[in-house]
């Protein structure tokens, strides 16, 4: 058996010694690994022979567009062999390609590349992908994530080939993580669940789990994630004067140079997905402007004796709106249609989400305040306490809609993020009937606590605990490699899946 990894980024790190698990435990010693990043890439090649040269990095395939003419014949059919129907949802979810973020601060929205480079650039990476697949003939290939062009093509070639894709998901609830089939959804859990509500298999004991679970959360709700909490998150004014202590203005004045000198001495800076240090010292100027500036005249007080419904949003750009729901991602417009949904003397709350302050202009504030029935409220609010006060819940495809289903709260979702397997919970496939679903939600919501308990027996069957947040975020950082045995866990669900046994 070969197993292939889409290796994006820091993930890179995750993916070799996840690699490294399967080989040790397994006996797994083929792997190819399709790279995005190229300091993931060189990590790799240094450190891991199980990968020898079947490693494909992205920023190499990406040059190839600039000598690469346009063959329509060969777009035409890409589009009909993988289009969903058409080819641009590829274009749509790559914040660089698209949008020119990432590389640049959001609330930057200018395509680096024209519609003919966009052709070019799919081309070839689709050509690089098929190409790929066809001479590695992995039996599997395993995601992190699948937010980027040469990610979902990766996907859905693999796919349409017929190979067994296996993507991580983290479930919502502590550091738990599953694994799917699909990118969109978990789809092994919620065959468990299926299994469950017809009554063809019974967990006892996850059931009494997840009972005593719901019932914990709910006698004290916290957020699934402590990093969520505004406190990690200088959200008042006063705190965004802390960068001018000594220490921290020294440390970045150095951090700043070194990333300089490092830009300016690096034989590929010119990479597409190269954060230019000069760009980045410019929007970081405007974030920290805007927020010295500050919002606080925008955000108003919480009265929790009028009805409202709550609407969280969400960051961006994301996964969230990019891949689940990427035709709702105009948050703006969304909020202008929920608040005409509601009736007359309902408010709609809107929380801003703590780590995009200071990344949105103050226009986009100003603009929500025209809403006559929205609400404003600070980053620093409490969700769950909103969460409980409120009638009902609107979410693109957001953590608060997972949330609000285990405090009995009706939710609408506008994506087909996982837990709108569940009954009680309604999509909005089209904006024309959220008038009817708003309703619908607020007048003949019935919770089904069954249904509930059997998800969570099923999500606490098909998942594993390993804090993958922090291994991505903190450890990678400065690629330690100390991280195998936290992710073995992991490593051995990945396994089951491939149906590996233990050497």
């Amino acid at each position: 058996m070969k197993v292939g990894f889409f290796l994006q980024r820091r993930f890179a790190v995750i993916g070799q010694a996840l690699a490294s698990n399967l080989n040790q435990k397994y006996g797994l010693d083929k792997f190819c690994g399709y790279v995005l990043g190229r300091e993931g890439y060189r990590y790799i090649k240094e450190r891991n022979p199980l990968f020898a040269d079947r490693l494909l990095l992205d920023e190499d395939i990406h040059r190839r567009y600039l000598t690469e003419k346009v063959d329509h014949q060969f777009i035409e059919k890409l589009e009909k062999d993988y289009g969903f129907p058409s080819l641009w949802p590829y274009l749509e979810i790559d914040r660089i390609i698209r949008s020119g973020q990432l590389v640049r601060a959001f609330p930057h929205d200018t395509p680096p590349f024209s519609h003919e480079e966009m052709l070019r650039i799919i081309q070839v990476t689709a050509r690089a992908i098929i190409e790929f697949l066809d001479q590695e003939k992995p039996d599997a290939v395993v995601f992190s994530v699948v937010g980027s062009l040469p990610g979902l093509l990766l996907y859905k070639i693999a796919k349409k080939k017929g190979l067994k894709t296996l993507v991580i998901h983290h479930t919502r609830i502590a550091v738990k993580h599953t694994i799917s089939d699909n990118c969109y959804n978990f789809s092994f859990v919620n065959d468990i669940f299926n299994q469950l509500s017809e009554k063809t298999i019974s967990l006892p004991e996850e059931q009494e789990l997840a009972v005593r679970y719901l019932k914990n959360l709910r006698q004290n709700p916290k957020p699934y994630r402590d990093l969520d909490l505004p406190k990690y998150h200088p959200v008042s004014r006063r705190r965004q004067f802390s960068f001018i202590a000594p220490r921290k203005l020294i440390w970045s004045v150095y951090w700043r140079l070194k990333m300089i000198g490092r830009y300016l001495t690096n034989p590929n800076r010119d990479d597409y997905s190269n954060i230019n240090p000069f760009w980045e010292l410019w929007d970081n100027l405007k974030i920290k402007t805007r927020l010295l500036i500050g919002y606080g005249r925008y955000f108003d007080k919480i009265n929790p004796d009028e009805d409202f419904a709550f609407f969280p949003l969400h960051r961006e750009p994301e996964i969230a709106t990019l891949l689940f729901a990427p035709f709702y991602k105009d948050q703006l417009w969304l909020i202008k249609q929920i608040a005409q949904s509601l009736p007359l003397n309902f408010k709609l709350y809107i929380k801003e989400h703590a780590p995009m302050l200071g990344l949105r202009k103050r226009s986009f504030y100003r603009e929500l305040k025209k809403i006559p029935n929205v609400v404003l409220v600070s980053p620093a609010a409490d969700s769950l306490a909103l969460i409980n006060q409120a009638k009902l819940i609107y979410t693109i495809s957001g953590t608060a809609g997972w949330e609000a289903i285990q405090l009995k709260k009706p939710v609408i979702a506008f994506s087909d993020i996982f837990y709108t397997k569940l009954p009680m919970v309604k999509k909005c496939q089209s904006i024309e009937d959220l008038p009817r679903i708003t309703f619908e939600q607020l007048n003949d919501f019935r919770h089904d606590e069954t249904a509930l308990i059997n998800f969570l027996a099923a999500i606490f069957r098909e998942s594993a605990e390993v804090d993958l947040t922090k291994i991505w975020q903190i450890e990678t950082a400065n690629y330690v490699e100390d991280e195998k045995e936290e992710l073995m866990p992991l490593s051995d669900m990945i396994a089951g899946k491939l149906n590996l046994k233990p050497r």
